[in-house]
């Protein structure tokens, strides 16, 4: 396996790594199984496992997994997103940053964590007190490298920016969401994060399940999918009927096409696998030398223009002047006889 450079950190990682989703006992899979995939995946040279604190008892799942092990293995985990119902039991405030590491490193079983990200922007915390907390964790050694995940281009500037100016120690990597159905980063998160130097650790490179090439318009697994919008989206599955002809002409599975793609890319450091089975990781490591040819690569560019998202991932990050009407529209003044009281 041809190692990466992740970022400017000097960490060497492999250019697929493998996602923890999965092994959370609540997404059906025996802690037994898991670790038979952990170590499957470390023994094929695989060497990022990426975690995060939201994923139920994974991290807990991959630190008993990891015992004697560890040294070898580059462990990266999130915080951010909700863990319970207390309201500051989230976000990017130093008050549970200093909380949530704790916990990670208990659950993982380590005393320093590789890469800690930030799972999705808080904009409800200032950008200045995340990086000041996170460079904290960086000089008491609890933490080798910060990222973040989901960021938007002009989010990605303005830490890059703060952390130059007040000296603090500045995102490593973006986690963003890539894959031949979802193109959007190209046009501005991976420019940015190449122009920085950061590393790039791409999730959903399968399209959840759509580049498989198991869900098909006309199949049964599509009507066991339900209301599953993602696997349902017609725009989608039309890309998906055109592309599996072109995997045929190429002699390549689905699945191999597919994660070829999404590490084709210069500004894509690694990929990331969710891979919940030994099945489904020795088809996917069975790709992982594959090269597309540049006749594939127009193609796939015909079907899918570069920059393009084709439908929107059930999870993916959505700014809050998207969620929140009242953040886009214009409030009229309101008068109290005759008097203007607000706008």
């Amino acid at each position: 396996m041809r190692y990466r450079t992740l970022g400017r950190t000097g960490i060497q990682v492999s250019p697929y790594a493998l996602g923890a989703l999965m092994f959370a006992t609540s997404m059906g899979n025996d802690p037994a199984d898991s670790a038979r995939v952990i170590h499957k995946a470390l023994d094929a040279g695989i060497n990022v496992i990426d975690t995060a604190d939201a994923y139920g008892d994974s991290e807990e799942v991959v630190g008993r997994a990891l015992e004697g092990r560890r040294d070898g293995v580059v462990l990266a985990t999130k915080f951010g997103r909700p863990t319970g119902q207390d309201p500051n039991h989230q976000g990017a405030s130093r008050r549970w940053i200093v909380t949530a590491v704790e916990n990670s490193l208990r659950r993982l079983r380590t005393d320093h964590i590789d890469l800690y990200q930030l799972h999705r922007p808080d904009p409800s915390t200032d950008v200045e007190e995340t990086l000041a907390a996170l460079t904290d964790l960086v000089r008491s050694g609890k933490v080798r490298a910060i990222g973040a995940s989901g960021t938007p281009a002009p989010a990605i500037v303005e830490a890059q920016w703060v952390a130059q100016r007040r000296g603090l120690a500045g995102f490593h990597t973006e986690q963003p969401v890539y894959s031949i159905l979802n193109r959007g980063i190209e046009r501005e998160v991976l420019p940015t994060t190449q122009r920085f130097g950061m590393g790039t650790l791409v999730w959903g490179p399968l399209g959840q399940g759509l580049l498989t090439g198991r869900v098909r318009r006309d199949h049964n697994d599509l009507k066991r999918a339900g209301l599953v919008r993602h696997l349902t989206d017609e725009r989608r599955l039309a890309v998906v009927e055109e592309l599996v002809p072109l995997a045929a002409e190429a002699g390549l599975p689905m699945t191999h096409l597919a994660m070829a793609f999404t590490t084709a890319h210069p500004g894509v450091t690694c990929a990331l696998l969710g891979a919940r089975t030994e099945q489904h990781l020795d088809d996917l490591l069975a790709g992982v030398e594959v090269t597309l040819s540049d006749d594939v690569l127009d193609r796939i560019d015909e079907i899918v223009p570069p920059g393009t998202d084709v439908g929107v991932l059930d999870q993916s990050y959505r700014p809050p002047a998207l969620e929140e009407a009242s953040l886009r529209r214009l409030q009229a003044p309101i008068r109290t006889n005759g008097t203007l009281v607000g706008t």
